[in-house]
Parts: C-alpha cells; structure tokens; sequence
C-alpha cells in the first residue's frame, strides 16, 4: 500500500502502513512530491532484541514490541470480571488521504476493537489529530488511556514546556531530552495554572527565530497529561492524552470515545513559525471573533480593582462616565451583585439580581453605560456553588463530592476551595437551572459579554460515588455551546481564577481568555509573552491595571503598563475616575493608540527577537503583506515593537539590537512614539544623559538592515519600556 502524504505550509506528514499497522514515518520539513520505497527505512535489528523491526506505530502498541508508552491501555471485563484483551493487536484495514487529511481505520478483530484516526494537515501548517476507539465486542471494555503522539526527529534534543501558579500562568523551563519519560500531569480538572499550554521538542538552542522545533497542544479542559517518551533505541514521541479517572470510560458494545484533539506544528524557523502555524488556524476560523462581523476588538474596562464587591449605582455610573469619556468601549460589571453576594463567601449559585442593591434590576446601569456608545458586560461563575446559597440549600444532593451520598445525606465533600464547592452539571436537572438561569439573564438583560469565571479545582471530583472530570469537562462544554446558539451575539470570555482555563477546547467555546488575574506589567511581560506562543493576541485579554498593582504591590509608570497591555485584547481594570491631568491626557492618548493600530496587532505576524541581553525584550506585530499581491502600501504602518527593560543589564550599553521580520527589500521610517517628549512618563523612562539620536528624531533603512545590523538601543530604566512605529516608506 503506498503511503499517506500530507503536505501544507512547509510540513510533511507521511503515514505508512507497509509493516501492517499504520506509523508516522516523517513529521516535519516537506519532502515534495515524490517519495521513496519506505522500505529503507526499516531498522536494523540489534543483538538481544526481537526477531523484527519494531514499528513507532500512530497507535504504538506491545503486539509490535513497542517498549515505550502504549497509545491505548484498556481491558475487556467479561462476565464482570476485568483484565480480558489487555493487549491489541491493531493492525491496518484502511487508509485514505486527500492531500491535507487522512483517515486510518486500525482493527483488532480478536480482541474486538476498531481504532480510526482522524489527521488534518491545515492550510497554515498546524496538525489535528484524533482517534476514536469503538468497542465491536460483545461485553463491556473499559478505556484507561487513549494517547495521541507523533514522532520527531533525532536532533531534536531540547525539550520546552511551560509551568506556572496563579498570579504567575505560563513560564518557561527547558531541559535535555534523555532516555525515559518527562510527563506533565494535570490533576487540576480543568486546564490549570500549572498546564503546559505548549510541549516543544527542538534542536539545541532553538530560540525565537531560529533552530527546527515540534510542538504538541492538547485541547482539553479537563485533567490530562502531556509529555515526551525516548526509548532505549534512540526514537522520541510526544504526545497526550486524557487522564481518566477510575472506570470514566466504559464502553459498552457499540459504544465508542474520542480523545481530545492534539494539534501539532512543525518549524524550522525557531518558535515564531509554531505561532504562526496556530495563529494561521485561529483566524481562518469561521467563528472567530470579528471574522464574520468585522468587528474590532474594543477597549475594555473591567470594574473588579475599581470597586470589588462594593457595587453602588452612583459609584458604577460615575465609572461608566469616566471610562466612556476615555474613549472605553465596553463596559463589565465584575462579582458582585447577584443575591448575597458581599463577598466571596455565599452567593454562588443564586444567579438573580440582588433586589437589594438592584431594585430596579441592573437596568439603571445598563441603561447608563450603553447610553454613552458602550457595550455592557456582565461577571459570572455557572460552574460554582457556595454552601450558602438558596440553590445548595434546597439541592444539597447537586453539589459534587466522591461518595454516592448527597451531602444532605451525610456525604462527604471535597474541601472547599474560596469557600466554594462545584456544582455537578453532570446531573441533568442541575445542568438545566444553571442553563435557565443564565439564559434568563442574557435574555432580560442588554448584555453583550459574559466574563465567565471558574475559580476552583475540581478535586474529588465525582457523580453518584463515580470519577466524573471527563463527563463534567463535556457537560460544561454543552452549556457553552447552548448558550452560544441560544445568544449567538453575546462574546463570553474564559477566566478561571486568571489562566487557569486555557486550552483549544475552551476556545472552541469562548472569545477571549483572561491571561491571569496579575496585572503586574513586569509579570504580565513573560506570562503573555508564553501564552500568546499559541494564542493570537486578539484572544488574551492585557488590562492596565492601577499604578500599584494589587497582586504584587509594584508600582509601574502609566506607559510600561500600556505598552504592555497593547499587545493583547486592550483593556483597563482600574478605577479610572482617579487618573486626572497630564496621566489622563496620555492614557486617552494611548487608548488612541491601540484603537488607529488594533486591526494590524490583530491580523499580523507575532515577531519575537533573539536578544543576547537577557535583561531587555523585544517583540512586535508586523503587517502580513502575504495576504495581497500589493503588500503593505506605502506609507501605512507597517509594523509596532515594544522595546522593554526588565531588569539591570550586564552591559554598559544594550548595543545594536537587530529586528527581525520585516521585509528585506522595503525601507522603513523608524519613529518611538510612546512615551513621547511632553508624555507624564518620558523622563522616567531613560537612563543615558544622551538618547540615541534617532530616538528622537527617527531613522530610515531597509528591512534587511534592520535585520541584519538593527539599532542602537536606548538605556531604558527598568521595568520601562519604549512603542517603535515602522512605517512602510
């Protein structure tokens, strides 16, 4: 049978099956249109091992001696007695490809189970896959791992991923790919703070711009692992899958499961070309924001650090008025004003207007704020519940716990985290009040956008005594996905105690993620910096939040938290009645700024510099000039750099910093246009007694000298930073 190719944007994918079960024989640099015997690839045999070549399968498997990890682990429960079928032997019966999709169709006809495997190489280069495991037997058989994984090469010796805690999401560590497993495991039932968002395997030293590198995402909101396996004979994989709790999934004769999807990406281009094959397949989307609708994304100003749970109509119209004169476009009203909710210990669950703060419902508010031109959005949290509430109080049996008792019948709860318990959407009726309830408010209610929260773990998590994550993680994907068709014009962003929940599956379902509940610049600089390796910045929400931030209690001048919070979904979460004189001139005049360059940040190419000096950044959004024969025109921006320093340097001077990504047969004009002379910030943010001269009055070259020999760079302060305009001349 001759083999599978897929080829898009650079990359190859070829599946053979000429060793009767079907593997990935390449992932990675396109090898064109015509192809070898793939019999030469066949391995030698070494002494003491078995008498065959020995397959890295799409589904490896201990049939072909594959010592590493398995692609599915299960067993056949007979009679209701488990531990039957143990070990598959699955081998090929068909395969099909249409130049960028496959399907594979793997059997077990003994044991029966059929596996098929889904494969999509799409336009930009990013990999889908997923199988889907279908129990043709007679008895029940129990799942206790399906892993989707895919080869890389053997120069890829680094391996990258990405950990964190709350306040401080998505930070990097990298370390050498040696023999055995390095798995990260999520336990968390949701994505969590600490999730990978990326598994990046790569030859040494891959940086921003250079090196070849093979990345993994799993899109899933539940608990799952991520990792990479090198076996004794050299070969690597990497991969993930669900993590199943106890008998989650049994599958009953003609029953069937599919894992998550993982999408893949292939660069040699360092770990820019990853985020272009993610953001490629983002925004050819059908339903991503502002596709259908041409919207922009507009400046958002979130209530939670002006007010918290202090919510007094006066006090909220009177934001409302500050911010439209701003020039905010939305408008959300943050925790607070649902039904005894005066803080954080009860409340959850009662999703009615608080009569008595609100006697006129939220009416007055929304009446106030879309008076002045601004959307109106609205805090919620569906998936949790306060023991003091109505709802746990007249159904105690729909919070969810580890025994099959209801806690009204004396079942044990897991601890509570926040005060707050999770509500088992996995029980239908619950399921269906948390649906009308908020389906009411968005129906009674002007209301554009729901900044949907969730902030806790689900830990013993379970549903009449059982494991239930995976069937949880499913039902709170339903009650998206109804309410989204039921309101298809209401935007609802994930947060979930900051970025605890953010993954291709919750994407699926939302609009935007709340990066992290730090508003801390400096902090802000890294974690966004690793979210957006995956996520356009149209998807991550970047507040300036008040000048000493209420997470960390550093305290940043007004242009280092603009320039930060630019390079996302621009917003604000501040209580901006107090920002007056020369600040508030230069705050409208920054809000200015991200609206006139919104639509380049959100369409263009994500640039990130190799920068010997570990002390200073420097990243950009440059103008797609692929996407028309004319290119960028002349005189429109073509490009927007920030330039930030975060800490001392080692050196004197930063030197000649080049910038990468831009067109190397076109001239550029060169301008730093925030903060500018006269601007509240500009003296804070130089150190030399002389600036370079072009800092000031601008400069003039080509992309490739840009790229190739840069700029002088100026002696920031740290914890500052400098906006660069480049415009197309």
């Amino acid at each position: 049978m001759h083999p599978l190719h897929l080829r898009s944007a650079g990359t190859s994918l070829v599946i053979s099956t000429h060793r009767g079960e079907a593997e990935i024989t390449h992932w990675g640099a396109d090898l064109g249109e015509t192809l070898p015997d793939l019999a030469i690839l066949n391995e030698p045999i070494p002494p003491s091992a078995i008498d065959a070549n020995v397959p890295a399968g799409l589904l490896p498997q201990a049939s072909s001696s594959w010592q590493g990890r398995p692609g599915l682990r299960g067993q056949r429960i007979t009679d209701g007695v488990p531990g039957f079928d143990f070990s598959l032997r699955l081998r090929t019966v068909s395969a099909t490809a249409d130049g960028t999709a496959a399907v594979v169709v793997q059997s077990d006809p003994d044991a029966g189970i059929t596996v098929t495997s889904n494969l999509t190489l799409h336009p930009g280069g990013l990999l889908e896959l997923r199988h889907t495991a279908n129990n043709d037997g007679t008895s029940s058989f129990q799942i206790d791992e399906l892993a989707t994984m895919l080869p890389v090469a053997p120069d890829a010796v680094e391996l990258l991923d990405l950990t964190g805690r709350w306040c401080r999401e998505r930070h990097p560590q990298r370390r050498a790919i040696q023999q055995g497993t390095w798995v990260r495991t999520g336990r968390h039932g949701r994505t969590g703070h600490d999730s990978s968002l990326l598994l990046a395997a790569g030859t040494a030293g891959f940086g921003n711009r250079h090196g070849k590198v093979w990345a993994t995402h799993l899109a899933w909101s539940g608990n799952h692992e991520q990792f990479a396996d090198s076996v004794a004979d050299g070969r690597t994989m990497v991969g993930g899958s669900e993590l199943l709790g106890p008998a989650e999934v049994v599958l009953q004769p003609g029953g069937s499961y599919t894992t998550p999807a993982l999408f893949a990406a292939y660069s040699d281009r360092g770990l820019d070309g990853i985020s272009e094959a993610f953001y490629s397949w983002f925004r050819s989307r059908p339903h991503h924001v502002g596709a259908a609708s041409g919207k922009a994304r507009p400046v958002v100003l979130n209530t939670w650090e002006a007010v918290y749970f202090d919510h007094n109509l006066d006090t909220l119209i009177e934001l409302a008025e500050s911010a439209a004169d701003l020039g905010v476009e939305r408008f959300v009203l943050d925790d607070g004003w649902f039904r005894g909710r005066r803080g954080d210990h009860a409340g959850l669950g009662d999703w009615y207007v608080d009569e008595t703060l609100w006697p006129d419902g939220l009416t007055p508010l929304i009446d106030a704020v879309t008076s002045r031109g601004m959307e109106f959005g609205l805090w919620v949290e569906p998936e949790m519940v306060n023991l003091d509430s109505d709802i746990a109080r007249a159904h105690p049996e729909w919070l969810v716990g580890p025994s099959a008792l209801s806690h009204k019948d004396g079942g044990r709860l897991p601890l509570g985290w926040r005060q707050q318990h999770v509500i088992d959407l996995v029980n239908p009726d619950a399921w269906q009040y948390i649906y009308d309830r908020i389906d009411a408010l968005l129906s009674e209610n002007t209301i554009s956008y729901l900044k949907w929260d969730q902030n806790r773990d689900l830990l013993e998590h379970g549903h009449a005594g059982r494991a239930s994550v995976h069937e949880q993680t499913l039902a709170a994907y339903r009650l998206f996905d109804a309410l989204r068709t039921a309101h298809p014009g209401v935007e609802i962003e994930s947060c979930s105690s900051g970025g605890a929940r953010v993954d291709l599956g919750i994407l699926e379902r939302t609009d935007r993620i709340w990066a992290s509940d730090c508003n801390d610049a400096l902090e802000r600089q890294t974690i966004q910096r690793w979210t957006g390796l995956v996520l356009p910045p149209e998807l991550v929400g970047g507040h300036i939040g008040p000048t000493t931030s209420h997470t960390t209690g550093r305290t940043h001048d007004l242009s280092f938290r603009a320039i930060t919070a630019l390079f996302g979904h621009f917003g604000m979460e501040w209580d901006v009645r107090s920002v007056t004189g020369a600040e508030r001139d230069e705050l409208k005049r920054f809000i200015g700024l991200y609206k006139e360059h919104r639509g380049l940040i959100h369409s263009g190419r994500m640039v990130r510099a190799d920068v010997p000096d570990e002390s200073l950044m420097v990243h950009g959004v440059v103008a797609d000039t692929e996407t028309s024969d004319a290119g960028t025109p002349a005189g429109a921006t073509a490009a927007l750099f920030a330039v930030v320093k975060t800490r001392t340097g080692f050196a004197e001077l930063p030197g000649r910093v080049a910038v990468p990504g831009l067109d190397p047969l076109r001239t550029y004009r060169v301008e730093a246009i925030f903060p500018a002379p006269g601007d509240a910030d500009y003296g804070h943010t130089f150190t030399e007694a002389r600036p370079a001269p072009w800092v000031a009055s601008g400069a003039e070259a080509s992309g490739r000298f840009l790229g190739e020999v840069g700029l002088p760079m100026p002696v920031l302060n740290p914890e500052h930073a400098i906006l660069l305009r480049f415009t197309a001349l």
